[in-house]
């Protein structure tokens, strides 16, 4: 299987401002050798060989399905460029609009609080993507719930997400 490593720029825009499950997988093993735990690397490879592969893992890392469920930030932030960028933009609870600039490390400093403690899930709608060469842009529709109310047919928030993808070849090519 070819590898493909890819440089995420996330804009997210929505009616309100707040975001974000952490994966099943890539949760550190541990063995016991004696008295130690000895912790084996954990394989994220597979989170970003491909297009659908990163943008699923965007959102099984930000959303959750209880409260109080740490995410997998190391994950998340693997996805990212160090230049990469997180941009909202929405309207915050005065109604006033509002635009967001920050890194992956900034994006979890500020939210990773809120979404934990508060169960939040984030589940996508629609998703159309263009690729030309190296790059690929997806447009991806969702809606958020709190965890209680994920059956329910309301959703607290609707938005989209615009991310931008390249991949940088370092690993492999298209």
């Amino acid at each position: 299987m070819k590898k493909y490593v890819f440089i995420l720029f996330l804009t997210a825009i929505s009616i309100t401002a707040q975001a974000q499950k952490g994966p099943k997988k890539g949760q550190e093993k541990g063995k016991e050798t004696g008295k130690e735990k000895a912790v084996e690397p954990i394989d994220y490879s597979e989170n970003y060989a491909t297009v659908n592969n990163v943008v699923n893992t965007l959102y099984d890392v930000v959303s959750g399905g209880k409260k109080n469920e740490e995410r997998d930030w190391k994950l998340f932030k693997l996805l990212f460029h160090p230049d990469a960028k997180l941009i909202t933009a929405g309207r915050n609870n005065d109604r006033e609009f509002q635009v967001k600039f920050m890194g992956a490390a900034d994006y979890v400093k500020s939210s990773s609080k809120w979404i934990t403690s508060n169960g939040f899930v984030k589940k996508e709608m629609r998703r159309k993507t263009e690729e030309y060469g190296r790059m690929a842009h997806v447009f991806s529709s969702y809606k958020t719930y709190n965890t209680e109310d994920r059956n329910k047919e309301d959703s607290e928030m609707r938005g989209i997400n615009s991310i931008q993808l390249l991949n940088d070849a370092s690993v492999g090519g298209f």
